[in-house]
């Protein structure tokens, strides 16, 4: 049978098994954005009231403006708003697995390794469970596009390591000359090979372009 987003992937009397209970680790991972941001709330609180308590006000100024200055200029809050839907693309992603065939019998679902804004974007690095592919993830671009709320979705498949995948999150047109807000560039594109056929691969963003003269 092709594989198809519509064809279930277990027997049709199989019922779809429910999302497992991941191990500890797995969970503080999947939130670890969360937990980064609570854990430095309370520490900027727990200053702030030492200071207060001391009568020191330089350590309050401080902080409060490098808290505000990011909103207060158009560059920091579009980083903000960039790493904040890169977190809302991670919770969807993994919303998606759990709601179609993308996780095991056990109910175990692929693992988002890191995710990072692109100039039309996120791009997440996944790592796989056993009886997942990057076809797998291919077949359901169109739901994850619709799950993020996106444009489209492309899928890349590691060179080597098959268990390593690229997911493109696209939601809108690349600017010309605009430079990437995340860590775009270390992913490279040599090692990574489009799982669609009518899709040309970017070029690698760590090497040099070498365009051919006609004529």
């Amino acid at each position: 049978m092709p594989r198809n987003p519509r064809n279930q992937m277990y027997p049709a009397n199989e019922d779809l098994p429910a999302a497992g209970r991941s191990g500890l680790i797995v969970r503080l991972w999947r939130i670890r954005t969360e937990l980064l941001l609570v854990a430095g709330l309370a520490l900027f609180a727990v200053t702030l009231l030492g200071a207060t308590l001391e009568g020191r006000w330089l350590p309050f100024i401080l902080l409060s403006s490098a808290i505000s200055a990011p909103a207060a200029t158009r560059t920091g809050r579009n980083w903000v708003m960039a790493h904040v839907w890169c977190v809302i693309s991670r919770h969807r992603l993994q919303r998606v697995c759990l709601e179609t065939t993308m996780h095991t019998r056990a109910g175990r679902i692929p693992l988002v390794l890191w995710i990072t804004p692109t100039r039309t974007g996120e791009k997440a690095l996944i790592l796989t469970r056993a009886g997942i592919s990057a076809e797998e993830f291919d077949a359901y671009s169109e739901e994850i596009a619709a799950a993020c709320w996106a444009r489209n979705s492309l899928v890349f498949r590691h060179h080597r390591r098959a268990n390593l995948v690229i997911v493109e999150i696209v939601r809108r047109d690349e600017v010309a000359g605009a430079v990437s807000p995340g860590l775009d560039r270390l992913y490279g594109r040599r090692a990574w090979v489009a799982l669609r056929s009518d899709l040309e691969e970017p070029p690698d963003l760590r090497g040099t372009l070498v365009l051919s003269r006609l004529g």
